[in-house]
C-alpha cells in the first residue's frame, strides 16, 4: 500500500481505460493461433477423406449408395432384404446390420411369391419371372438355377412379400383386419424354403430392423415439422426480438415500472401453465391406461405418450408451483435489494443509450458461434464417413466362430471361412480403414470438439472484453457523453483482438478443459453404467457437482478479468488478480447487488420466452382457429413449441446480455472510483449522483458498524 491507501498497482491519476497497451500472454496466443491452424487443415484433411452422402444414402451389402446420381444405382432408391426372417438373429443388436444380402431396387415388391413358385409358373408366363428378377442380383428371364443351388449362390431371395417403402427400406405391408395381424391380406405364407411362416413372425423381424432405424424415424418427423412451421418460427424469433428491444429501451425510462410488468408477466404465465396442467390432469381421468407410470412405460421413441399419462401432467404441475412459490419468496425477501438494482438497470440504460451500438453486437457473436457450430458439425460428419467399406462376416444364426471377422467379398465364397460356416455371409458393416489417418479418426473427433469449445469460448470471451471496454469508456468520461471518446465499442474490440488474444485465449482454455473433463465424465458413465455400484455412482455425482460448480466459478471470475483486461490491458493470470482482490474488498456491495440484478434480468428473459411460447402453443395446438390458422398435421407438436420457447430465450438473452456485462462493468468501475477518489474538488467521483446514494451510503454504515 502507498501513503494514500491505494495499492502499488494502482494510479490515482487514472482517467479511464488505458490507450497506451502492449500484447499480453503472447505464448498462449501463439498456442491458439497454432491450434486454428490445425483445426483447418484437419477440416481440409476431412473434407478429402469424407464423403456425406454415407449418411444420406442407404447402403448394400457391397458397400453401394442407393439412388446415387451417376451410378447404376441411380434410379434404385430403395434398399431390400433378401431373408427378413434372418433380422431376428441377436447379432443384429450387436452389429446393427441385419445378416442377410441387402440390394438397391427402384419399388418394393407388391405380391407374394417364392422362386420354387416362378419355376414352374414361367412355362406358363414369363412375365412372373421378370418380376421376380428385378428383386435379385442379376436380372434374368428364366429361372437359371435350382433353388438349391440358389440358396448356395445367394442370388436371389426365396420370397418376396408385399411390402412398402420406409426410410428408404422395403418393409412388409402390415395390416390388421378384426383384430388379426395380416400381410398382404394374408395370415400364413410360404417363406420359399418349404416352411410356413405368419405375419406375427415377420413383424418380429421387421422390428428388429426398426429398432436401428427408429432414432432416423423421429430425426424424419421432426424435420417434416420444421419444414412446416419454419416460418411461424421466424415469425416468433422476429416477435421475441422485437419485444426485447422494446424493453431494452423501455428500461431507460421506467424501469421500476417494468420491473413489476416482468414479475406480474412472469407470475401470471407460470400461472396459466399451473392451470393448464392441471386440465390435462383432469381431462385424463378415467382413460384407459392414463394411470401408467413413466417407469411402466419405459423408454419411447414417440414422445407423444408421455404426454398421455397422468404422472407426466403432475410433474410438470408441481415443478411449476415450485417454481412460482420460489419467484413470490424472492420478491418478499429482496424487495429491498432490487431497489438497488433498479437503479443500476437505469444507470446501465443510460450507458447503452450513450452507445447504441452495443445492442446489434450480439447479432455478431450470433453469427460467429453460428459459424464455429456450423464448422465443427461439418467436420464431424466428415470424420464420420472418412474410409472405405469394410466388410465383416455375418451368420444368421450367430454361431459360426468366424462371425464379425473382416473379410473380401470377392473372394469370400472361396476362402476356409466360406467352407467352415456355408450359411455365413460376407456384408457391408461400415467404413474405416488401416491407414494411420483412420486409426486416429477417434482422436480427431475429440481435437474437434476440443477447439469447438475453445472456439465458443473465446468468442464469448471477446463480446465481454469489448462491451466492457466501450462501457468502461463510457463510465470514466466524466462530462457524459461529451466526454466518450468516439466509437467506443469499435475502439474496444480492435483493442482487445490487437493486444489481448493471447489473455482471452488463456481464460477461454480453462473453460474449455473443464468443458471436456465433464464431457468425459458424461461418456465414462455411460459406459460403466451397467457395472456401476452404489459408491462408483456417488462419485460420479461428486465429480459432475464439483466439474459444474468450478466451471461456473471460473466463468464468474474470467468475466471480471475481462473487465479488468479492458480497462488496464494487463495480462490474464494479473487482471484476475486484481479482480478477485477487488472484490473481496467489497464483498458486501457484491451481496447487495449482483446475483439480484441477474435475478431481475432474468425474469426478462422469463417473460420474452414465456409470452412467445404461450402464444406458439395456442398456434400449434390449433386453438386460435379464430383469429389466425395455424400449422395443421404436426408430428410433434411440442418439436416447434420448444424451438421458439428456447429461441425465443436466447434471444432475449443476446440483449439482456449486453446489459448484465454494462452493469457488471459499471459496477467493477465503481468500486474503482472509489477506491482511486474521494468526492474531493482534486478528485471528484466519476459516478452518477443516484449510483453513489444507493451504493455508497450502504457501505459506509456498514463500514461503521
Amino acid at each position: 500500500m502507498n501513503d494514500k491507501g491505494y495499492p502499488n498497482a494502482y494510479d490515482p491519476n487514472f482517467k479511464g481505460p488505458v490507450a497506451k497497451r502492449s500484447c499480453t500472454d503472447v505464448l498462449c496466443c501463439i498456442i491458439f493461433i497454432l491450434f486454428i491452424i490445425a483445426y483447418i487443415l484437419l477440416g481440409l484433411v476431412a473434407w478429402i477423406h469424407g464423403d456425406p452422402r454415407r449418411v444420406a444414402y442407404p447402403t448394400d451389402s457391397k458397400g453401394h449408395f442407393c439412388g446415387q446420381k451417376g451410378t447404376s444405382n441411380e434410379n434404385k432408391t430403395i434398399l431390400f432384404y433378401f431373408n427378413l426372417f434372418s433380422c431376428t438373429s441377436p447379432s443384429v443388436v450387436v452389429n446393427l446390420q441385419c445378416p442377410t444380402t441387402q440390394i438397391c431396387v427402384s419399388k418394393c415388391p407388391e405380391k407374394f411369391l417364392t422362386y420354387m413358385e416362378i419355376e414352374f409358373a414361367h412355362k406358363t408366363s414369363q412375365n412372373y419371372s421378370t418380376y421376380y428378377s428385378q428383386f435379385c442380383k442379376t436380372p434374368f428371364g428364366k429361372p437359371a438355377k435350382a433353388l438349391a443351388q440358389l440358396l448356395l449362390d445367394d442370388d436371389c431371395p426365396t420370397a418376396i412379400f408385399p411390402s412398402k417403402p420406409f426410410l428408404q427400406r422395403c418393409f412388409p405391408d402390415f395390416a390388421t383386419n378384426n383384430g388379426t395381424l395380416t400381410v398382404g391380406n394374408k395370415t400364413t405364407f410360404e417363406d420359399g424354403s418349404g416352411r410356413t411362416r405368419n405375419a406375427i413372425e415377420l413383424r418380429t423381424a421387421a422390428n428388429r430392423v426398426n429398432k436401428i432405424l427408429d432414432a432416423r424415424a423421429v430425426g424424419m418427423k421432426i424435420f417434416e415439422d420444421y419444414a412446416t412451421t419454419w416460418y411461424w418460427i421466424l415469425i416468433g424469433l422476429t416477435i421475441a426480438m422485437l419485444l426485447s428491444c422494446m424493453f431494452v429501451i423501455l428500461l431507460r425510462f421506467i424501469a421500476g415500472i417494468l420491473f413489476w410488468v416482468f414479475m406480474v408477466g412472469v407470475i401470471g404465465i407460470i400461472g396459466y401453465g399451473i392451470w393448464h396442467c392441471y386440465q390435462e390432469y383432469n381431462n385424463l381421468q378415467g382413460r384407459p391406461n392414463s394411470h401408467l407410470s413413466v417407469y411402466d412405460l419405459g423408454i419411447q421413441t414417440d414422445l407423444s405418450m408421455y404426454f398421455q399419462l397422468k404422472q407426466t401432467w403432475l410433474a410438470f404441475m408441481i415443478i411449476l408451483c415450485i417454481l412460482e412459490v420460489f419467484i413470490i419468496l424472492m420478491l418478499i425477501f429482496l424487495r429491498e435489494r432490487i431497489r438497488i438494482s433498479i437503479t443500476l438497470l437505469k444507470e446501465g440504460s443510460k450507458a447503452i443509450g450513450c452507445i447504441p451500438t452495443t445492442l446489434i453486437y450480439p447479432i455478431l457473436t450470433f453469427i460467429f458461434i453460428s459459424i464455429c457450430i456450423a464448422y465443427w458439425a461439418v467436420i464431424a460428419i466428415y470424420l464420420a464417413t472418412s474410409g472405405v467399406p469394410i466388410y465383416k462376416v455375418i451368420a444368421p444364426e450367430g454361431k459360426c466362430k468366424h462371425e464379425n471377422t473382416t473379410c473380401n467379398p470377392e473372394i469370400f465364397n472361396t476362402t476356409e471361412i466360406a467352407k467352415a460356416c456355408p450359411e455365413a455371409q460376407c456384408n457391408f458393416a461400415f467404413y474405416g480403414g488401416k491407414s494411420l489417418y483412420h486409426q486416429y479418426v477417434p482422436t480427431f473427433q475429440m481435437f474437434n470438439l476440443f477447439v469447438f469449445f475453445w472456439l465458443i469460448n473465446f468468442v464469448i470471451a471477446l463480446g465481454q472484453c469489448a462491451l466492457a471496454g466501450a462501457f468502461a469508456s463510457y463510465y470514466w468520461a466524466f462530462r457524459k457523453p461529451d466526454d466518450i471518446p468516439p466509437h467506443p465499442l469499435f475502439t474496444a474490440f480492435g483493442r482487445a483482438i490487437r493486444y489481448h488474444t493471447g489473455s482471452l485465449a488463456f481464460g477461454s482454455l480453462l473453460l474449455a478443459l473443464i468443458q471436456m473433463f465433464k464431457i468425459v465424465l458424461e461418456y465414462l458413465d455411460r459406459r460403466l453404467k451397467d457395472p456401476q455400484n452404489n459408491i462408483s455412482k456417488f462419485l460420479q455425482c461428486c465429480l459432475k457437482c464439483c466439474f459444474w460448480c468450478l466451471e461456473n466459478v471460473i466463468k464468474y471470475f474470467n468475466r471480471n478479468a475481462y473487465v479488468m483486461i479492458a480497462i488496464y490491458g494487463k495480462n490474464f493470470c494479473r487482471s484476475a488478480r486484481d479482480a478477485f482482490n477487488l472484490l473481496m474488498r467489497n464483498i458486501l456491495k457484491i451481496a447487495v447487488m449482483d446475483k439480484v440484478t441477474d435475478f431481475v434480468l432474468i425474469l426478462g428473459k422469463i417473460l420474452v420466452a414465456g409470452c412467445i411460447g404461450m402464444l406458439a402453443f395456442l398456434l400449434f395446438t390449433q386453438r386460435l382457429p379464430t383469429i389466425i390458422e395455424g400449422p395443421t398435421s404436426l408430428n410433434y407438436y411440442w418439436v416447434p413449441l420448444l424451438t421458439v420457447i428456447i429461441g425465443s430465450y436466447l434471444v432475449a438473452h443476446g440483449f439482456f446480455s449486453v446489459y448484465a456485462m454494462c452493469i457488471d462493468t459499471i459496477f467493477i468501475c465503481f468500486l474503482e472510483d472509489l477506491e482511486r477518489n474521494d468526492g474531493s474538488t482534486e478528485r471528484p467521483y466519476y459516478m452518477s449522483q443516484s449510483l453513489l446514494k444507493i451504493l455508497k451510503e450502504p457501505t459506509v454504515r456498514t463500514k461503521k458498524h
